[in-house]
């Protein structure tokens, strides 16, 4: 890897582990009873203690550091007052950071209060999927074989793959090239992987159809079924040695 390469991923492992504190404290203030825009509010303290900048308030036309979901809800989310955690509530949480001018991207995918065995499941699938993803993150692979992976985990479950949205690169840009479908595409057999490459993989799924319609926010996206929506994402450094997760602690 040469040396503005190696300094990218120096400045992102430092993010990474930033951001993975931030996801932390989210998930542990997200109980029952709290609202979406006090969980955003929190955000952009927490980044802010960590020397970065929330960089989705940066994206044109947005103006929060995440993005909030729950249930039927899959991505972009917009954290309301009005909406509050109950019990029972999928809680989605997506959020970034920018630090020594590169950007981050995580997502995690919760429940809060009792739930059944099969709708911890539907987690617990969502993240395998994820796991399978990032295994292929090699380089001389392609983005078709991460695709591929997390496909086949969720269409063995008899869940749905988004096909509307997708991960994507990440580094000086938020949203970069490539595009990571969570649905395979074999024009993406072309899509090669490199070393120090860096994307942010995320797995955007269903428990009905993968069907997405856009709410009049002109943000949210939510299933056309009202069946359960999931989303786990990780910001991943591709090497020789196979990939490293840098939102991690």
């Amino acid at each position: 890897m040469d040396s503005q390469l190696q300094h990218k991923a120096n400045s992102m492992r430092q993010g990474g582990r930033k951001l993975a504190v931030v996801r932390r404290k989210l998930t542990e203030f997200a109980q029952v009873g709290v609202n979406f825009l006090d969980i955003d509010q929190y955000a952009f303290e927490l980044i802010k203690a960590e020397d970065a900048q929330a960089n989705f308030a940066m994206v044109p036309g947005y103006h929060w550091a995440t993005c909030i979901m729950k249930n039927d809800e899959v991505c972009h989310g917009i954290p309301q007052k009005q909406k509050v955690i109950a019990a029972g509530d999928l809680i989605k949480i997506d959020v970034g950071l920018l630090y020594d001018g590169f950007h981050v991207d995580t997502t995690t995918s919760f429940f809060r209060g009792q739930v059944s065995h099969e709708k911890q499941q539907f987690i617990e699938i969502g993240q395998h999927s994820l796991d399978r993803a990032i295994a292929q993150a090699y380089p001389g692979n392609s983005v078709y074989d991460i695709s591929f992976q997390m496909e086949k985990v969720l269409t063995r479950h008899h869940l749905g793959a988004v096909y509307q949205l997708t991960g994507h690169g990440v580094g000086k840009k938020l949203h970069d090239d490539p595009a990571v479908p969570c649905a395979a595409q074999k024009s993406d057999k072309k899509q090669l992987l490199y070393e120090g490459q860096t994307l942010a993989i995320e797995v955007m799924y269903t428990q009905g159809k993968p069907d997405l319609k856009l709410d009049q926010d002109g943000w949210t996206y939510r299933t056309i079924d009202g069946a359960l929506g999931g989303m786990i994402e990780e910001t991943v450094l591709v090497t020789a040695q196979g990939p490293e997760i840098l939102t991690k602690e």
